[in-house]
């Protein structure tokens, strides 16, 4: 198989990231579901509603204009629209959401941590779109900058690359098994799920973002990083309490 992997059916060449993204929406939701069904969730149908809906708003605007950011300087013109439209980025998705959420539970009055049960699902719906990232190529701007490193592949422009789809890929079954494990293992305080989530993929994407080919950056650091630390900043309380184990707020 070579990548970037572009299947033709019927004459037609498709898309393989996007039909993989779709893919990642909908079995990330029917997990969702599953997961809902099986728990004992605090939050009424009607407020678990008004938080999906708050997510997936905030998620839609902070996909779109953390995008828009890394392309500051791109020219507006007809050419270049569409594509500017379509821009978009799982990392300003997460955060996006993060703030539509904690937006709506203020609007409906609900005081319950609300992301635990979304984890689970997320992780799953990145690891099906990263798939789709790496099966791509540098049809995507997923890929890494030129290496000599072992590990480096041809993604579809003849140049050995890092393939950071890839790295992420094992990252996100390692870190969905030690997840999996930490909550048999013991009894997390609600909400706590979600944040580690939160913190160890953002740490995670600052890090992994040095190996990628980055054009617009301010002193030395990507538009996806400078989000990065502001997650982390967010969570610095979460941070404190994972480093001196101390009970901890947001």
């Amino acid at each position: 198989m070579e990548i970037p992997f572009e299947p033709v059916l019927f004459d037609i060449r498709l898309n393989i990231h996007l039909i993989l993204e779709y893919l990642a929406f909908f079995v990330a939701f029917r997990y969702y579901v599953i997961l809902r069904r099986g728990s004992k969730d605090s939050i009424s149908s009607t407020n678990r509603l008004s938080i999906i809906l708050g997510a997936a708003l905030g998620a839609l605007i902070g996909s779109r204009v953390v995008g828009w950011l890394e392309y500051p300087f791109i020219d507006i013109s007809v050419e270049n629209i569409l594509p500017l439209l379509n821009t978009k980025t799982i990392m300003g998705g997460l955060f996006g959401g993060l703030l539509g959420v904690e937006l709506a539970k203020r609007i409906i009055g609900e005081k319950s941590s609300s992301g635990d049960l979304f984890t689970f699902p997320i992780i799953l719906g990145i690891f099906i779109g990263r798939v789709g990232c790496f099966l791509s190529g540098i049809n995507e701007f997923t890929y890494g900058s030129e290496t000599r490193f072992f590990l480096g592949m041809d993604l579809g422009d003849g140049i050995l690359r890092h393939p950071i789809a890839l790295y992420e890929l094992i990252f996100l079954v390692l870190f969905f098994i030690y997840l999996k494990i930490s909550v048999r293992k013991k009894q997390l305080p609600n909400g706590v799920l979600f944040k580690y989530f939160m913190i160890y993929y953002f740490l995670f994407r600052f890090f992994i973002e040095f190996l990628k080919p980055n054009e617009f950056l301010i002193f030395g650091l990507s538009t996806i990083q400078y989000l990065c630390l502001l997650c982390l900043i967010y969570y610095r309380k979460t941070i404190l309490y994972i480093l001196i184990r101390k009970p901890y707020a947001r």
